[in-house]
């Protein structure tokens, strides 16, 4: 048996601030007809990410509390050019979101940043750095 990862599900506090925070990166949230606590998100790669409220989802989870400390699952957003990830990672610290690592050349070869989304979820900006 080999199950296929086809969907992720991010739990948030806000709905409209994730869905807004998300829209900054190019993804289009549908607020779900039958639930305005879920929204969905098509990948043209076939992954399919979800935002579920933490109301929508906890009755589900049994003794489930946020987590605390740090995020302990990044989702990561690749650019063309190293130019991109600097003005991306610039542009959600100035909407309010808050900066977890200033971009910086990694020694793998790329250029990287991470910011937190509303609920603390770290997102990963990166792209390949010119070859030397």
């Amino acid at each position: 048996m080999n199950p296929t990862l086809n969907t992720i599900d991010i739990l948030v506090s806000d709905l409209d601030a994730a869905i807004a925070f998300y829209a900054r990166l190019g993804l289009e949230f549908k607020v779900d007809e039958h639930s305005s606590e879920h929204a969905g998100c098509d990948l043209p790669s076939g992954l399919h990410v979800m935002l579920d409220t933490e109301g929508f989802r906890t009755p589900f989870l049994p003794g489930w509390s946020a987590p605390s400390g740090g995020p302990r699952t990044l989702l990561c957003f690749e650019f063309d050019a190293p130019a991109e990830v600097d003005a991306k990672y610039a542009e959600l610290v100035e909407a309010g979101h808050r900066g977890i690592a200033e971009p910086f050349d990694a020694f793998w070869g790329m250029r990287y940043a991470t910011v937190a989304d509303p609920d603390g979820n770290g997102i990963d900006l990166y792209a390949a750095l010119a070859a030397r």
